[in-house]
């Protein structure tokens, strides 16, 4: 990757992490150990992959992105947000009543395909705007990020089996492999292992990245784009709370929002980060 690019997509993330715990904080409930570990993916995906226009967000051959695990939230509206969909402000609304931003996606955000929450049924909403396009014979491409405990939810694998078996080329799922969930190790709670093997005999081209290596992120969504007749799946092993020292692989903060002392520990945290990158 370009180092210049890489440079300025590690700075884009600093800023979205910033802005979920801003969010959260603010909220006082959220999610932000899942939305940490996806941060560096999303930045990707709008900054350096997806066709989408802030300008134009329901042009009609625009690249369609559905956050399966809905309830990591923070993380898109940071990305939507510095790229410009809306202002920054409004993740400090985040949750409050009347607000744009609510705990789940919702369609009517600018820069929102779909609205999701309910585990394993944004990708097969996905699936969905991906077989339409195929129908149309559009060119957009649909992304959809799930979490690693979202696909023991069984409506995966009946959209996974429907994705190979309508070879869904345009379909692109990243699996959040950070290896924990709300109630524990997802190894322990109902392991979903091995992942990768579970996706090659669903029929899908599976690709493996480090979720936190810009060079690795490109590196696999370029492969993704040669696939052609099959779904493809990315598998990336992320680091749940990733840039939050504290809050780094702990499953307690899957959805819990930091008090004032710790969002002030998490925000020097992260400006200190963002001050090596832009120095």
């Amino acid at each position: 990757m370009d180092e210049t690019l890489k440079k300025q997509l590690q700075i884009t993330a600093c800023k979205v992490r910033m802005g979920i715990i801003e969010g959260v904080y603010n909220a006082k409930s959220g999610h932000p150990g899942g939305s940490l570990s996806i941060a560096d993916t999303l930045t990707y995906l709008y900054n350096a992959k997806m066709n989408v226009y802030p300008d134009k967000p329901d042009l009609c051959d625009r690249d369609r992105f559905v956050l399966s695990k809905g309830h990591t939230a923070p993380a898109l509206y940071s990305v939507l947000a510095n790229k410009g969909f809306f202002s920054t402000e409004e993740l400090k609304s985040l949750r409050h009543i009347g607000a744009l931003l609510q705990g789940h996606p919702c369609i009517h955000i600018p820069g929102v395909d779909m609205s999701s929450g309910s585990l394993g049924q944004g990708i097969s909403a996905a699936c969905g705007i991906a077989l339409s396009g195929k129908i149309s014979n559009e060119t957009y491409k649909v992304y959809t990020i799930l979490g690693d405990g979202e696909i023991e939810e069984g409506q995966v694998w009946e959209a996974a089996m429907f994705a190979a078996h309508y070879k869904l080329d345009n379909l692109v799922a990243i699996i959040d492999n950070n290896g924990l969930q709300i109630d524990g190790k997802i190894s322990d709670v109902c392991s979903p292992y091995p992942i990768v093997d579970k996706f090659k005999a669903f029929g899908w081209h599976v690709i493996e990245m480090d979720a936190h290596d810009f060079d690795s992120i490109e590196k696999a969504f370029n492969e993704a784009e040669t696939i052609v007749n099959q779904p493809v799946a990315i598998v990336q092993k992320s680091v749940k709370g990733k840039g939050v020292s504290f809050m780094e692989n702990q499953c307690s903060w899957h959805g819990t929002a930091p008090n004032a002392e710790q969002y002030a520990q998490a925000m020097a945290e992260l400006n200190e980060t963002l001050k090596s990158l832009e120095g």
